[in-house]
């Protein structure tokens, strides 16, 4: 196969960096993924190359001129020592820079879905200036709000199992907010196609699977018959609990999951022509529970 121009990927490692990194990969792209210093450098697609800050002389080199960079850095949890700020908008920026010293006119960002100027959540709020931040850059991009994204090793798939191994799920609240799970592989088709079609410029895109049910079907399906107990508690415990670290959910993946958040799935599937994958069907074959 002849190889097209060079792609690249911050935040390689992680679980969409991971999966995205493949297929790019085996549609014909050359892929540099760039890795944390510190971090596991292993990736099992193209090329790894591992930066401080994003800064540095050789990694302008190395990239220079690439078709498109994907940028997977994001923080959903912040402490004192890592703040929403410092990861989703100054890293952000960071990123700008470095595609127009490197001379590559496209970047694709993973937002989160319920992102708005008007919210009030510190997650949301970084989100959303990160957006900012790409929409008046002067770059090409594709901004995609992601609702939960599903495959092997997604972070909500490792909660729900950690409590299956307990024995017990806790579900906050009613558990009737919705939600619009999607599976990792359309995922990386969408963002293939981002970076070769023209009808993805300049979009904004909710990231969203084609079904939309409540957390707690979702749940009972994950469980797939098993006897695991469920049990719904009250809003306000399971949000102290967060408050002081001892739920499943941070404060702010609490505030999201509860949100309602419900996208525009139709315009995704118009503009991308795919055919998505029934969220039943990757908790059945994908090994998730």
């Amino acid at each position: 196969m002849e190889r097209l121009k060079q792609v690249v990927i911050t935040g390689a490692n992680g679980f969409i960096g991971r999966n995205v990194g493949k297929l790019v990969s085996k549609n014909g792209f050359d892929v540099l993924g760039i890795v944390r210093k510190g971090k596991k450098r292993t990736i099992t697609f193209g090329r790894a190359i591992v930066s401080k800050n994003l800064s540095e002389d050789s990694l302008v080199s190395s990239i220079k001129d690439s078709k498109a960079l994907l940028h997977f850095i994001g923080k959903g949890r912040q402490t004192v020592y890592s703040e929403y700020e410092n990861v989703n908008v100054d890293t952000t920026r960071d990123t700008i820079r470095l595609c127009k010293r490197a001379s590559i006119k496209k970047i694709i960002y993973i937002s989160g879905l319920g992102v708005d100027q008007k919210s009030t959540l510190g997650y949301f709020i970084s989100k959303y200036k990160a957006e900012q931040e790409i929409i008046k850059s002067g770059l090409d991009y594709t901004i995609l709000r992601a609702s939960y994204i599903i495959g092997k090793g997604d972070p909500l798939s490792k909660t729900l199992n950690t409590q299956i191994r307990r024995r017990l799920i806790i579900i906050p609240g009613s558990g009737n907010y919705r939600i619009q799970p999607i599976f990792i592989e359309d995922v990386a088709s969408i963002i293939m196609k981002s970076i070769t079609d023209k009808k993805f410029s300049k979009m904004t895109l909710d990231l969203v699977g084609a079904e939309t049910i409540t957390y707690n079907h979702f749940v009972k399906d994950f469980v797939q018959g098993r006897k695991i107990t469920i049990r719904n508690i009250n809003f306000e415990d399971a949000y102290r609990n967060a408050m002081h670290n001892r739920g499943q959910f941070g404060v702010d993946d609490l505030s999201i999951l509860v949100g309602d958040y419900v996208g525009n799935h139709k315009k995704l599937a118009k503009i991308s022509g795919i055919k998505f994958t029934r969220y039943q069907k990757v908790l059945k074959s994908s090994g998730l529970s």
